[in-house]
């Protein structure tokens, strides 16, 4: 049931110096290179790995100690380099959401900008998540701007480095 009141969509765009083929490696395959493992269940200490299956179904993931794994998204559409879209499988109360139909999606678009890549980030369907629904939103919006402004960063230094 869609609600009256549905959350906006958090938007967040960065321009990154690197080709769009770059840009969606560095953030799908990438994703531990920039992704803040202080927005991990293991933490800085203790997380091993961030990741994204590179196919449509693929799982988004993290492995932590011992082995530990939380699978917290799955990839709806995969079109390198240009589309990647996931759910987003973590309620409000930050504990993983297993059923498909309490997430929100997550889509990102890589388009040619001048030297560079666009990369836009939207994270729509926060009124799936139900209660805190609309505080969820607010924090994901900090957390987006906070992680691709790492990501962005990243990006620029990893083409400073080749060059």
């Amino acid at each position: 049931m869609e609600s009256q009141h549905e959350s906006p969509d958090v938007q967040v765009t960065v321009t990154v110096a690197a080709p769009p083929e770059r840009a969606f490696d560095l953030f799908t395959d990438g994703l531990g290179e920039w992704w803040m493992p202080e927005y991990t269940w293991s933490g800085p200490l203790a997380l091993s790995k961030i990741g994204i299956e590179p196919r449509e179904g693929g799982l988004c993931y993290e492995i932590g100690p011992y082995g530990f794994r939380v699978d917290w998204g799955r990839v709806v559409t995969w079109a390198a380099p240009h589309r990647v879209v996931f759910t987003w499988q973590i309620s409000p109360n930050r504990v993983p959401e297993p059923d498909p139909i309490r997430a929100s999606e997550v889509e990102v678009l890589f388009t040619p900008e001048g030297e560079g890549t666009r990369v836009e980030l939207t994270h729509r369907g926060f009124d799936r998540h139900g209660d805190g629904a609309q505080a969820y939103r607010g924090g994901m919006s900090v957390g987006w701007q906070q992680l691709l402004g790492r990501y962005a960063a990243t990006a620029t230094a990893t083409v400073e480095e080749k060059t």
